[in-house]
């Protein structure tokens, strides 16, 4: 049968964890939370980063790779990690990255299991998914496919505005079928293909989770915007890693890597009307919000990217 690790990296969110983990009981087999820097800021290195290697070759038992710990026992009363013990998981500790996919690497190696079910501490598995979750766990083999894919709502901060889109959520994956980098935005590469899923993960901050004043007024898009900058003026490899090998970007990177002004203002002009489209198809109305938001994003990304290797051209 094939068994599940739920993976979640998380910073100070305890409340949306247990809300995710009571909603999830019962469909996973193990469990890793990874804490994005120290949970309390006792006795920790917090500019650590981690290491720039390829996790997938960390062995079973081996001593924790530089930059991680596992905070002693027993937890603290209240604590993130007395609730995830509570829950029968294993907490961790990273150093401070402001984002979670970097730790992701890390987090698949301690996972026991090979099918990763990867969600964040703001998001719950809707009935339905977990009923399909419980009878994927009782199979009597794995199946072939790389991963699979679950519809995400959008979310006003009070109800779901969206059904049925977006569809293309990644979930849950066999890590041996999988590659990445960990960098803002990338997502786990299948060496085969993700099966799509009319199946919904709900994703519920306290606040809208779309929309132009996320891309504009939220100081964490900008950070995230700064380090997908830096990282495409160097290596995947550069970066923690599961099982990337070569030196290779992603096509839709490279292109933003050769063509930065080229692409920025091309998906400014054309993904709102590629969004309305889908969204119309899906809904049969348009949320004018998320149709603005995602373009808006790509152009300010690739507006950083080419400021900045602006930047480094001039210092050579």
């Amino acid at each position: 049968m094939p068994a599940i690790s739920l993976v979640v990296c998380v910073h100070k969110e305890r409340d949306f964890l247990e809300r995710l983990l009571c909603a999830s009981e019962g469909c996973f087999d193990d469990l890793v939370v990874v804490h994005d820097g120290p949970e309390s800021n006792e006795g920790f290195h917090d500019e650590t980063k981690p290491a720039a290697i390829d996790y997938a070759t960390v062995q079973p038992g081996a001593a924790l790779p530089k930059g991680y710990t596992a905070p002693k026992l027993p937890p603290k009363p209240g604590s993130m990690h007395a609730l995830v013990e509570a829950y029968g998981g294993r907490f961790f500790e990273g150093g401070r990255s402001f984002q979670q996919e970097p730790h992701w690497p890390f987090a698949w190696s301690q996972a026991r299991e090979d099918w990763i079910l990867r969600l964040d501490a703001d998001e719950f598995p809707s009935v339905e998914l977990c009923a399909w979750l419980r009878a994927f766990r009782a199979q009597t083999k794995s199946p072939a496919v790389s991963g699979y894919t679950c519809v995400w709502p959008l979310w006003d901060g009070r109800r779901e505005v969206t059904h049925r889109w977006p569809k293309n959520r990644n979930f849950l994956f066999d890590r041996r079928r999988v590659r990445f980098f960990g960098m803002v935005e990338q997502v786990p590469v299948p060496e085969t293909s993700f099966e799509t899923l009319d199946l919904v993960l709900h994703h519920r901050p306290t606040r809208k989770s779309y929309g132009v004043r996320n891309i504009l007024l939220r100081r964490q898009a900008y950070h995230w915007r700064r380090v997908i900058a830096l990282s495409l003026l160097a290596l995947p490899g550069d970066l923690p890693n599961w099982r990337w090998e070569g030196r290779e970007w992603p096509a839709h990177w490279q292109r933003l890597r050769e063509r930065p002004l080229n692409i920025g203002f091309r998906s400014l002009l054309t993904s709102p009307l590629r969004q309305a489209r889908e969204i119309w198809r899906q809904e049969r109305s348009i949320a004018l919000s998320a149709v603005a938001g995602t373009g808006l994003h790509q152009f300010m990304m690739s507006l950083t990217f080419f400021a900045y290797k602006l930047r480094e051209t001039s210092h050579r």
